[in-house]
């Protein structure tokens, strides 16, 4: 016998269907909550096949994110073979009947007939190092997004009240900047102080510059106040608006400033990251978000399956005669990772000062820019001669030999 559990997983509970060999289901499909008492009950299920069949069975399920994690863990735990199967091989599956039908029940049975049919492999369980410092990454991720919008806001909100105030300090979302507006919002409340008040205020928010500096903020304030467009504010909802965005993003500076203390501190425990930090232009945050990404490299014993993976490997068309040559990349693979790599590739060809007392300029990576600057030559638009393919097979071959970067002289 040749046995296999099918598990379609959503969230909170999976529909469970049991194979003891092709074409030969056991019992009927039922579903099991995912909590202990639930996965309990399918251990006793599981071990029921076990005495049938004399084998272990696999299980087998969909990537759905964070919803299969449970599953994996407690079984994992117990010695059991885990297959997660890509989410667009099962679906081709599926597919492949005439009938259009979709059911929890029939999705079970066709993960079950896809382990038949398919030469699957098991799932290999990435180190925690490496799945904590993706969830850091990520979470970085979704609250830089929120800061971006934030900002948007806040900007909208500044224009209707005090337009002028972004030109008071080199840098409008520096703490000392919005500590300052928070203050004194308004033109009306900037003019009713008088220029020691200012300085203050300002020595106060930023105690690391000197008296003198926050002497010339205050000037620039009390010029720009008296430029302001609108002398008194008629609206007091905006004030209220304008006082919440800047408390939600000094928070939101706290938090990015935490997680990236942890994000350093993580990263450099592992050995693949100072393996890609060796790379020039490849910096801090763009190396930890790839090692993430990749996961272990043992997962991948060909650089064809990383690429894939990243989703920057080129389409094939052919039919007949026909042969495509408009062929675009993908985008089927970890869509974080394809960013990253396009990131690294743009900072890696740029142009930098060899040294701050000279003016001669060099690409910071040599040796991509080379590759760069020859896809040009022939012809490749910008985007397309960015291809992070190249950079990914150096990754691929830096960690498979645990070896770092060698640029040219």
């Amino acid at each position: 016998m040749n046995p296999v559990i099918g598990l379609d997983v959503a969230k909170g509970e999976s529909q469970v269907q049991a194979y003891l060999e092709r074409k030969k289901p056991y019992k009927k499909s039922f579903k099991v909550k995912h909590d202990l008492d639930g996965l309990a009950s399918l251990l006793d299920f599981i071990k029921e096949i076990e005495d049938i069949s004399g084998e272990r069975p696999p299980l087998v399920m969909e990537s759905t994110g964070h919803y299969h994690k449970p599953v994996v863990q407690y079984f994992e735990d117990r010695g059991y073979l885990i297959i997660i199967v890509n989410p667009l091989i099962s679906y081709k599956a599926k597919n492949s009947s005439l009938r259009k039908v979709k059911t929890d029940i029939i999705d079970a049975n066709h993960l079950c007939e896809l382990y038949y049919k398919e030469d699957l492999e098991p799932y290999k369980k990435r180190g925690i190092q490496l799945l904590n410092l993706r969830n850091l990454t990520r979470q970085h991720d979704n609250i830089t997004e929120i800061v971006v919008q934030t900002k948007l806001q806040f900007q909208a909100v500044l224009d209707q009240v005090f337009p002028e105030y972004s030109k008071v300090f080199g840098s409008l979302y520096s703490d000392v900047s919005l500590l300052t507006l928070q203050a004194f919002p308004t033109s009306e409340e900037v003019l009713k102080a008088d220029n020691e008040t200012l300085t203050t205020k300002i020595k106060e928010f930023c105690n690391t510059r000197s008296l003198q500096w926050a002497k010339k903020q205050a000037e620039k304030l009390l010029a720009a106040s008296a430029q302001n467009p609108f002398q008194k504010n008629l609206y007091f909802s905006l004030i209220l608006s304008l006082d919440m965005y800047i408390k939600m993003l000094l928070e939101y500076k706290k938090h990015l400033s935490m997680l990236e203390d942890e994000i350093d501190a993580l990263a450099k425990s592992i050995e693949e990251y100072e393996i890609i930090r060796s790379i020039p232009g490849v910096g801090e945050k763009i190396a930890a978000t790839i090692i993430s990404e990749i996961g272990e490299i043992e997962r991948y014993n060909h650089p064809k399956k990383l690429v894939a993976f990243a989703g920057i490997d080129p389409t094939v068309f052919e039919s007949g005669t026909f042969k495509g040559t408009q062929n675009r990349i993908t985008k089927r693979g970890s869509s974080r990772l394809r960013q990253t790599l396009y990131m690294a590739v743009k900072c890696a060809i740029r142009d930098c000062r060899k040294q701050k007392t000279t003016d001669e300029i060099i690409p910071r990576n040599k040796r991509l820019r080379a590759f760069y600057d020859k896809k040009r030559e022939e012809g490749k638009p910008y985007k397309v001669a960015l291809i992070a393919n190249k950079l990914l097979h150096w990754i691929y071959a830096l960690l498979k030999n645990k070896s770092i970067f060698q640029d040219l002289a």
